[in-house]
């Protein structure tokens, strides 16, 4: 079964609401194994809807609308979807008297405009809605099925739960799911991911797998449609072997794992404890290990003065005046795990672009370095032109790196 998704209202087009709600269809739809191969926002012009809906009805088997059945003029749905399907606009006795009801009881007369919400397209199947005044509305012709839907979030949601799955999977009989995992890749560009598993991607019907870009990381999906979770698992299973075995301790985490909880985790199991020195990121990297696991942090320092930095060089035991970036960061990182007492000590140390903090150290430039019990590594990027600051990317690069020296494997 083919769905289709069709958003309606002027304030989508123009910016001044985020269309959440198709986003939320499709992902109810997709864990029921509904096809769902388009989505379409239109403005409210009956013409443009009329001829939005006509498209729809030749590939879909479904489409769902969503907005535009409200009780003002520019609520066109019910229209459009008469226009579509060449019927009469009616006015639906049952819905009447339940506005009438529901006016009644907030004390409100029910003016003319409200009572449009009571019509649909002759011969339509009536969906009530328990949480607002327009009720939702279900056209069945030889063409499709359109499924009328008002906008408002929370009334949209109960009756997708409550009335149109339960709708779609008696009428198609609908007994497959798709299920996902994603595995989540650090220090590797998305085009570089792309060019080591890109004939997965290519070759694989039954699980899918897609690739998502990320700041500082990449996220791979694999999608599986089966009778249930369990045998969907068995098909992922089988991809997610194989894309492990190409991208190796590339990949940190599954699902809902985030980098910084897995560095947390991976502190408390190595009993680590770190210190960090930041310039670029803000204090992104020492937020970002607080949250996982407060107490391993010992000591965070966020400057952004070269007599501090000094400071913290000289306290640390080392040359105050080093004018070689690399070697700079790696004595700052020397000397805040010598100040703290910490087995390790975090530190990205670069400059943003516009400002200068040295005559070495270049716009965009960010040397980060990890020191642990076994030495320095190091990772030198560049953010240049990049516009404002890259923080979160500089402190993804900063966990990343500390994540390989707690599990030891090469960077």
């Amino acid at each position: 079964m083919n769905a289709e998704i069709v958003s309606i209202g002027s304030e989508l087009l123009l910016g001044q609401i985020v269309d959440s709600n198709a986003a939320w269809i499709a992902q109810r739809l997709a864990d029921r194994g509904v096809n769902l191969f388009y989505k379409t926002t239109v403005g409210d012009n009956l013409d443009r809807i009329v001829e939005t809906l006509d498209s729809a009805l030749d590939r879909s088997d479904v489409v769902i609308t969503g907005g535009g059945i409200g009780p003002t003029q520019d609520d066109l749905t019910r229209e459009a979807i008469a226009q579509v399907t060449r019927r009469k606009i009616v006015t639906d006795p049952e819905s009447l008297k339940d506005l009438r009801e529901r006016f009644q009881k907030r004390g409100r007369l029910l003016t003319k405009n409200n009572e449009r919400q009571a019509q649909i397209p002759s011969g339509a199947i009536v969906v009530k809605n328990p949480n607002g005044t327009a009720p939702a509305f279900i056209v069945e012709t030889e063409r499709g099925i359109t499924i009328s839907l008002p906008g408002v979030p929370f009334e949209m949601k109960w009756l997708v739960e409550n009335e149109v799955i339960p709708y779609l999977q008696s009428k198609f009989k609908l007994t497959q799911i798709i299920h996902y995992r994603v595995l989540k890749v650090a220090d590797l560009g998305e085009s570089a991911v792309d060019d080591r598993i890109g004939h997965l991607i290519a070759e694989s019907s039954n699980p899918t797998v897609g690739v998502l870009a990320h700041p500082g990381q990449v996220d791979v999906r694999i999608a599986a449609r089966e009778n249930n979770i369990e045998e969907a698992n068995m098909l992922i299973d089988s991809i997610d072997k194989q894309i492990r075995s190409i991208l190796q301790d590339n990949v940190f985490a599954v699902d809902d794992e985030t980098l910084e909880s897995v560095v947390g985790d991976l502190m408390k199991e190595s009993n680590a404890t770190i210190a960090t020195y930041e310039d670029l990121s803000g204090g992104s990297v020492a937020s970002a290990i607080k949250q996982a696991a407060g107490c391993y942090l010992l000591q965070s320092h966020i400057i952004n003065s070269t007599k501090a930095l000094k400071k913290i060089l000289l306290d640390g035991g080392q040359i105050p005046d080093i004018e070689d970036d690399a070697e700079r960061a790696i004595a700052l990182a020397r000397a805040i795990k010598t100040t703290s007492g910490s087995t390790h000590s975090v530190v990205v140390h670069g400059v943003e672009e516009g400002k200068q903090r040295s005559e070495n150290l270049g716009q965009g430039d960010t040397h980060i370095v990890i020191s642990g019990p076994d030495g320095e590594r190091t990772r030198h990027v560049n953010y240049a032109g990049r516009g404002k600051p890259d923080r979160q990317r500089a402190a993804m690069e900063a966990l990343s790196l500390l994540r390989r020296d707690l599990i030891n494997t090469p960077h």
